[in-house]
């Protein structure tokens, strides 16, 4: 598998853990005092890191660290949007095309004079 999909796969995994670390709290435990959100959290969090820091491994053998930090915002939003619409039930907004519409942005400038990734 090539070096960019792995890392973007792994990424996607990550980012899913992560947004649930960072904002499942806010639904499933609002009630509790905001230190079991805090455990409940680092819980998840642990999954993420795991997953997550090989991908950055992975990835900077072949990519910059602007590249991988804005492949994973780009990443990122593409696992939030269906989050916040599917999970936390917020409303679908043209907001979240345009915030996409400026990462493709955001990745194309990054990406447009990068050297082909190889596989390793």
């Amino acid at each position: 598998m090539p070096v960019l999909m792995k890392t973007a796969l792994l990424l996607a995994a990550s980012n899913v853990f992560m947004t649930f670390a960072w904002y499942a709290h806010l639904k499933e435990l609002n009630h509790k005092p905001w230190m079991w959100a805090v455990i409940f959290s680092w819980g998840i969090a642990f999954f993420e890191y795991l997953i997550q820091v090989p991908a950055n491994r992975i990835g900077f053998t072949v990519l910059t660290l602007p590249q991988l930090k804005i492949l994973q915002e780009a990443i990122t939003l593409s696992v939030f949007v269906p989050f916040a619409l599917f999970y936390m039930k917020q409303p679908l907004r043209w907001d979240f095309l345009w915030a996409g519409l400026c990462l493709c942005g955001a990745v194309y400038f990054l990406f447009r004079n990068a050297p082909a990734a190889t596989s390793t």
